[in-house]
């Protein structure tokens, strides 16, 4: 593949927020702990082996080991799973849902970039072992975000009634889903894998964990992904000191609230990507997971009739820690507990979020890990480039509103200046020789004089448009080459890596994708790639 990179600024698809901090904007200083270069993971492994409780070293590595039994483990996952336990390992970590079949493209991208990252750093630090993590998000409920994915622009979807933590919901159904897709990807040798790789995945496996956990591992064990089920009794048992401050004293409410208003006050612009709830914690039983709401001094477990006193709620966290299931803001924090992590990588929504929760981390004495943008790509392939050649696009033109590429292209190839700037400036001449007259003879004249040049100007933008239009309908043929491939490239007017799911570029590439892929993606690059092929 041949590789194209434009800033992540320039492609229109990133947060205000974001591009700030890409840009290291100072005012953002408080809000992260250090930039994610390497040259300041040496500060950062100092900080975590400082906070970092050594004691939670042989819990991960038991719960690991245990969540991976039944699966065959890689030997390059095995020796990571085993350097867990020395004080010299450290983990790079990316999280995701359990989106069917992988979701959307971007998946590969995030895993591929904490693989990556791992690789440099022991590159750079050959004294210290780096181990790649992919967070499953087993506890989420949202299961109208993770049952289905997209395939040549038709969702293939999931239909089941669910409740309760995703990861916990039976793999019931999903024979289903199989039948289609098996209709869908054809007949080839790249087919048939899929299918398999699908059907090994879903219906050789009970539920939505073990089904993700093999899929994960099948396609990155040889490279030494770790794969960590948070849903683990032994492992929230170390969360329970900061569960009780975040149930009973209410410090992530307090903190993060206080954050989100400082970040407001660097920009009103910035979108606030989550709120603080004064408990962030859910009650997770069987096929429950309900919001824990304290009243009166009372704990309720919402739209249910169970309740718990103050010390009720504290002797039911410290029996049954595997009951209480960390939402969006409390579940980073469990992660940098219980893992010794240096470097989150995730996407733009999911920084946004992170960089809300630096107080709340310092407040509780534990290390805010480094911020990473995950690669992002744009797979072209080459009959697409040419199409591009043909109509004389740059891979940046592509990235422009679908009404801001047509209109610049037709500007350019119209053989009628579709511009009234001249006029325009010719127009505001004749107006200042007015202007004079009117200052010379009656000043009431000038509201008049004014008020005409407004409205000239105006008659001269709409005479601009209709000419633009009129093009368009002239050059109709080339509009519509136009805005076909920007949809085929951007699906729904949406980036690619959001709307694609790895099957289709898998169909052509074969087992080659991951390796291809694993070669281009470099985490450390901060810029949007553009991978023709």
């Amino acid at each position: 593949m041949k590789v194209n990179c434009i800033p992540f600024q320039e492609t229109g698809y990133f947060s205000k927020l974001i591009c700030d901090y890409l840009n290291e904007d100072q005012h953002l200083e408080p809000f992260f702990n250090r930039l994610p270069i390497l040259q300041n993971f040496d500060a950062q492994i100092a900080e975590k082996q400082a906070n970092y409780d050594s004691a939670h070293r042989n819990v991960l590595t038991s719960a690991i080991e245990r969540q991976y039994v039944g699966f065959n483990c890689s030997e390059p996952t095995r020796k990571n799973i085993e350097s867990l336990s020395s004080n010299t390992t450290f983990t790079i970590t990316t999280g995701h849902q359990l989106n069917l079949f992988t979701g959307p493209l971007y998946f590969l991208y995030k895993i591929i970039s904490t693989i990556n990252l791992t690789k440099k750093l022991r590159q750079e630090h050959p004294n210290y072992n780096f181990v790649p993590v992919y967070w499953m998000a087993t506890e989420d409920h949202d299961f109208d975000e993770i049952n289905y994915f997209n395939y040549r622009g038709k969702k293939i979807k999931w239909n089941i009634n669910a409740n309760g933590a995703v990861g916990r919901l039976r793999t019931d159904g999903l024979d289903k889903v199989f039948e289609v897709i098996s209709q869908q990807f054809g007949v080839t040798t790249n087919a048939s894998e899929l299918k398999s790789l699908f059907e090994k995945s879903y219906l050789e496996h009970t539920n939505l964990t073990d089904a993700t956990r093999y899929l994960a591992n099948e396609l990155f064990g040889d490279f030494g992904l770790v794969i960590v089920d948070g849903d683990d009794s032994q492992l929230k048992r170390l969360l329970v000191p900061f569960a009780k401050k975040d149930i009973f004293d209410n410090i992530p409410h307090e903190q993060v609230t206080k954050s989100i208003s400082a970040l407001s006050s660097v920009s009103q612009t910035y979108k606030i990507q989550v709120n603080p709830r004064e408990i962030n914690y859910f009650y997770l039983k069987d096929d429950l997971r309900e919001r824990i709401i304290e009243k009166s001094g009372s704990y309720y477990i919402n739209t249910t009739d169970l309740k718990f006193s103050k010390s009720g709620l504290e002797n039911e966290l410290e029996t049954f820690p595997e009951r209480f299931s960390p939402n969006v803001i409390a579940r980073p924090l469990y992660q940098e507990v219980i893992l010794p992590n240096l470097c989150y990588i995730g996407g733009g929504g999911e920084l946004a979020y992170w960089l809300e929760l630096k107080a709340y981390f310092d407040n509780l004495g534990v290390t805010f890990p480094m911020l990473l943008l995950r690669n992002s790509a744009l797979v072209i392939r080459e009959k697409q480039y040419e199409k591009m050649e043909r109509l004389d696009l740059d891979s940046s033109d592509l990235f422009l509103t679908q009404t801001s590429l047509v209109n610049k292209k037709i500007r350019k190839i119209s053989n009628i200046e579709i511009d009234f700037s001249s006029q325009k400036r010719h127009l505001e001449k004749q107006f200042q020789e007015l202007y004079q007259i009117a200052e010379e003879t009656d000043k009431s004249f000038l509201g008049a004089v004014k008020a005409q040049e407004v409205k000239q100007k105006k008659g001269l933008d709409k005479l601009e448009k209709r000419l633009l239009k009129a093009q368009k309908r002239k050059l109709k043929d080339h509009v519509i080459r136009l805005t076909e491939l920007q949809n085929v490239l951007f699906p729904n007017q949406s980036l690619q890596e959001r709307q694609l799911n790895f099957s289709e570029l898998y169909l052509q590439y074969g087992k080659d994708l991951i390796p291809q892929l694993m070669e281009i993606l470099d985490p450390l690059a901060n810029g949007f790639l553009i991978l023709r092929h």
